[in-house]
């Protein structure tokens, strides 16, 4: 029996926000690899090895709950997962037309609406769980939460026409292109938290097993995996093109030392990645019955977090004043959203 702790979930996704922000991070370390050869290995560590690994680790039986779970469950949050996979490329591809800030906040405004939304919607629930006490508090948590997104994004454009304007630089964006893109990015992260919905039953499965807490683990690799798919067949046939592939072997000019380093970052960067939803997971089985709450929780944790980052990074070191009072705003309507949507959790 899982005793809720709206509290304690919260913290944990703030962990796994801090993972989030953090996990292309060790790009910057990389040197004389392409984005591709990096976001494979990546990939291949967040995707494949750490769902199996601790999986395997912390569910009971993990290996048996995979193979007797319903066909329709497994290929159903696949094939969810799969299509995430086109989300992940579409956000790289509209950060080139409008740039990071606006990409990062409305791909993650609009997941965090359909994201917590449309399961509710398509699953059953969505009346139930707002007419239910302290429902009525976590919307208004969640109306806050995509204010403080909003304003997150808006101190993140202004950082960007503050830095280039000092640069001597003109903001040009292609809006009509990069919306489009930033559309398709923000419906395809959403569709990753429906992956996980259906993938319930096999966390169910891991629960009657004695997984206790660890029970979202066992569904991880049955989402991720078919994220991996595409972005390896995408990516062998870019590297193909761009004859980057070369760069896996030693072959390519680049000496051992440095080679096993870059797998090293690469590696973490996946670890990151994944530390996310081992959190995520960890957070999701606390909320209670609010559970559904917990993909906004993640969205919001992520960009507070990754604005925290460039902070510590110095990257609004020579923003205005202005600018600088839009993050702090924005900051402190995000901490709101936490409070009040974790106070709404307690009703239980």
């Amino acid at each position: 029996m899982i005793t809720p702790n709206p509290i304690i979930g919260t913290g944990y996704h703030a962990i796994g926000g801090i993972s989030a922000s953090t996990c292309y991070l060790p790009f910057q370390k990389i040197k004389k690899w392409s984005w591709g050869t990096y976001w494979l290995v990546q990939a291949f560590f967040a995707w494949i090895v750490l769902p199996l690994v601790i999986g395997w680790i912390t569910v009971p039986g993990f290996f048996h709950i995979l193979a007797t779970a319903p066909k329709n469950v497994i290929w159903g949050a696949f094939l969810l997962g799969a299509v995430y996979g086109f989300g992940g490329m579409s956000f790289g591809f509209a950060i080139r037309h409008i740039g990071y800030s606006l990409t990062y906040t409305f791909a993650i405004g609009l997941s965090a609406i359909l994201g917590t939304f449309v399961p509710l919607i398509v699953y059953g629930g969505l009346v139930e769980y707002f007419t239910a006490p302290g429902g009525m508090v976590i919307l208004l948590g969640i109306v806050i939460a995509l204010l403080g997104v909003a304003l997150s994004g808006l101190a993140g454009f202004r950082k960007e026409k503050d830095l280039k304007a000092q640069a001597g630089e003109k903001v040009q964006f292609n809006m009509k292109i990069g919306l489009v893109l930033v559309m398709i990015a923000g419906v395809l992260s959403a569709v990753f938290n429906i992956s996980l919905e259906h993938g319930q039953p096999i966390s169910d499965m891991a629960r009657a097993n004695g997984a206790g807490n660890f029970e979202g683990n066992a569904k991880y690799i049955v989402s991720t995996s078919g994220t991996f798919l595409v972005n390896l067949a995408w990516f062998i046939v870019a590297g193909i093109r761009q004859n980057t592939l070369k760069e896996f072997s030693l072959k390519s000019g680049i000496s051992a030392g440095n080679w096993m380093k870059n797998f090293f970052w690469s590696a973490l960067s996946g670890a990151l990645w994944f530390g996310q939803f081992f959190f995520y997971g960890l957070g999701h089985v606390k909320m209670g019955k609010f559970q559904f709450i917990s993909w906004v929780l993640h969205m919001s944790m992520l960009i507070f977090f990754s604005y925290i980052v460039g902070v510590i990074m110095k990257e609004w070191r020579n923003v205005s004043g202005r600018t600088f009072c839009t993050l702090i705003v924005a900051l402190v309507v995000l901490i709101l959203s936490f409070i009040v949507i974790t106070y709404g959790s307690s009703f239980q």
